[in-house]
């Protein structure tokens, strides 16, 4: 199999064989030509650019034939809606399939209402634009994972679209592995241990999360389970903390570790009044902690096989330069 040279490279000529009888059109022609998903050949048949012998081929699920000569014409992807824009980034690692990111607080991921520019995909079009073969027909970059708006750390972002199914198939199965370091308020009892606990929608507060118990939890609750280590503690006051997230839910660290009484740090939606454990910290180092202007948690770490090559990648960061200084302060003793 190899694009037809003679009109586009995006035309695709495939002869079936004997031992292809029987398989799914759209599944044979996802696998002869490699570089697109089941789904995106299911879309490209369903919307008339294959054929068979030269006759239109719309059905996904028809049967091979063998010795049939199967055409797929895959357009050119559509300029991404999301315009361009010049935002520094920290590049960590990049390839034609993919590239990592340390995202700092403060960058949202994805264009949407509120936030229609000024976005990681933004910046990722300006930087990669030109290097963006398309996805699902768009040429943009693949999105597989998300980090809240004021969460920093580590990302990994898609360029193809064969790159993207295989991370998205990843972290939908978990297959890799991510930790994270908090600060929270008080001290977790006991220092390690874990949280399982369904995570659904707040049944009152819907721009919240919550766990959720009972039949709650069978029917709008997701399961969801977090571990957790205390690396540092401050007294009964406060700790750092590194999750590891086992499930990945939305918001589910801060959820998690609200619901057992020990909120982040800063966190503007989960910890809803002073934290009794502010009291015992000295003035300097209570104010700071108080006056913190996000949640206190960074995605320091992130290990995956690469989604084309097979190779083991991992890519750790340090803290960002605001949760640094409240650990200073903290070491500190708050003078």
């Amino acid at each position: 199999m190899s694009p037809r040279t003679d009109d586009t490279p995006s035309l695709f000529e495939i002869h079936a064989s004997p031992a292809d009888a029987g398989n799914r059109a759209d599944r044979f022609l996802a696998a002869a030509i490699g570089s697109l998903s089941r789904s995106r050949v299911k879309a490209l048949m369903e919307a008339g650019h294959a054929t068979r012998d030269g006759a239109p081929l719309t059905d996904p699920s028809e049967s091979i034939r063998p010795g049939a000569v199967y055409v797929l014409n895959v357009p050119p992807p559509e300029p991404a809606t999301p315009i361009a824009q010049d935002i520094p980034l920290t590049i960590l690692h990049e390839d034609a399939d993919l590239i990592v990111v340390d995202k700092p607080a403060g960058l949202v991921v994805h264009p949407a209402p509120g936030n229609l520019d000024g976005t990681l995909v933004n910046a990722l079009l300006a930087h990669a634009g030109d290097d963006l073969p398309g996805i699902g027909g768009e040429k943009r970059p693949g999105i597989v994972h998300r980090l809240d708006k004021d969460t920093s750390g580590v990302m990994v972002v898609a360029k193809t679209e064969r790159a993207h199914h295989a991370l998205s198939e990843a972290f939908a199965t978990r297959d890799l592995d991510r930790s994270y370091v908090a600060l929270c308020w008080g001290l977790p009892q006991p220092l390690e241990g874990e949280i399982d606990a369904a995570v659904g929608r707040h049944p009152v507060d819907r721009k919240r999360m919550a766990v959720l118990t009972g039949r709650d939890a069978l029917t709008r609750g997701k399961s969801a389970l977090t571990r957790y280590a205390v690396t540092r503690g401050y007294g009964t006051a406060c700790a750092l903390i590194r999750c590891k997230l086992m499930t990945g839910r939305t918001h589910q660290i801060r959820v998690h570790l609200a619901h057992i009484g020990h909120p982040l740090v800063g966190d503007p939606v989960y910890l809803r009044r002073i934290p009794a454990a502010a009291r015992t910290l000295p003035e300097p180092a209570r104010q700071a902690l108080l006056a913190f202007p996000r949640q206190a948690l960074h995605a320091a770490s992130l290990g995956f096989r690469h989604p084309i090559t097979g190779e083991s990648l991992r890519f750790e960061t340090p803290l960002p330069p605001d949760m640094q200084a409240l650990v200073g302060l903290l070491d500190g003793n708050g003078r």
